[in-house]
This record gives structure tokens, C-alpha cells and sequence, in this order.
């Protein structure tokens, strides 16, 4: 059923990355300070409006040769109409180039409103930047991704001015051919009314 339900999302990711969804306005925007010091901020995207995240999958590179462990994070955007989740919609931001997007996690009945990451500081060879990320669901769930154990969660973002998390601005480094590839390294969230 997971493999299933992966398929589905990255069919309507794809579809979604076509049609631009970006037609609504946001009320704050959340950061964290540990973020990898690599990359560029790349496209915010936003869910349709009247939709809010209450869940997400990670693309991750899993340990061997060049890590770059965190590679994406992407959003399910959502409505709960009378307590039963309609319209799912995949978003994200630019994603890393390697590894394997993992199964969906999804709030029991609310909507994600903070975020916390985990990650690895400068080493002497091989740098991972960001490995994993947390969320907290307005019904009081915490939700962990399938990242990988490298480096330290820092410090929690301050929690959605709004109903929940509605975007998402990745940071991720290019490919760096024969040097060291970190891919994401840092994320802003977005809130929504």
C-alpha cells in the first residue's frame, strides 16, 4: 500500500511542478538556525489555496561513497472536510539529485505547524549538510522522517502564525562533479490562514 501511494505522489509531483501552483499569500515564514551553509534558496511553492501540508516524504541518499543523505522534502497539501483528508497534492521546493523518496507520513487529523532539522556540521572529508527533519501537527502529533543519524537536531521553529504550513523554500548545492556533493541544506516554511 506505502509503494503504492509513493507512485501516486510522484505522478501528481510531477503534474503539479507543470501546472505552478503559486496563487496565494502567506502569513510568516519559518526558519531554523542550523541550516548547511551550501547552495542556493531555490522556488518557493505554495499549496492551492484553501489546502494546508499534513504530511511529507524525504528523498534520501542512503550511506556509501559521496553521502549527501538529505535530498528533498516534500509536502502533501490537504484539506480536512469533516474530518477526512480530500484533494492530497504533492509540492516541494528543488530537490537534491540522488536517492529514494521514502514512505509518506501524515498527521493523524491536523495540519504540520513547526519544523525542526537535523544536521551535520563541516567534516575534515565527506559533508552531508542536512540529514533528517521533524514536524509538529496541530492535532499534537510529532512526526520524524526517514533520514539518515548524521550530526545533531538543532532547535525547533517557532510554530505557524496561521493554520499550518501551506510552502516550502529548499537551500541545496548543485552537483559539484569530482568535489564533495552536500545537496539540501537548509529549509524556510511557509503558514497560511
Amino acid at each position: 500500500m506505502h509503494h503504492f501511494f509513493s507512485i501516486v505522489l510522484s505522478v501528481l509531483a510531477i503534474i503539479g511542478q507543470h501546472v505552478g501552483v503559486q496563487a496565494r499569500d502567506y502569513r510568516s515564514e519559518m526558519t531554523v538556525p542550523n541550516g548547511g551553509p551550501w547552495g542556493n534558496w531555490r522556488t518557493l511553492n505554495l499549496c492551492p489555496d484553501g489546502m494546508y501540508a499534513v504530511g511529507f516524504s524525504l528523498r534520501v541518499e542512503r550511506p556509501g561513497g559521496d553521502d549527501t543523505a538529505l535530498n528533498g522534502i516534500r509536502l502533501l497539501c490537504a484539506d480536512w472536510s469533516k474530518g477526512v483528508l480530500r484533494d492530497m497534492i504533492p509540492i516541494e521546493s528543488h530537490s537534491g539529485f540522488w536517492g529514494d523518496w521514502t514512505n509518506v507520513k501524515v498527521c493523524p487529523s491536523g495540519y504540520l505547524t513547526a519544523f525542526q532539522l537535523r544536521v551535520e556540521g563541516r567534516q575534515l572529508g565527506d559533508d552531508t549538510a542536512a540529514n533528517n527533519v521533524r514536524f509538529r501537527c496541530s492535532d499534537g502529533a510529532a512526526l520524524e522522517g526517514d533520514g539518515t543519524s548524521w550530526g545533531d537536531w538543532g532547535k525547533w521553529s517557532p510554530t505557524c502564525w496561521g493554520r499550518g504550513i501551506c510552502g516550502i523554500m529548499t537551500k541545496v548545492e548543485d552537483r559539484q562533479g569530482d568535489g564533495d556533493d552536500t545537496a539540501l541544506n537548509d529549509v524556510r516554511m511557509y503558514c497560511c490562514d
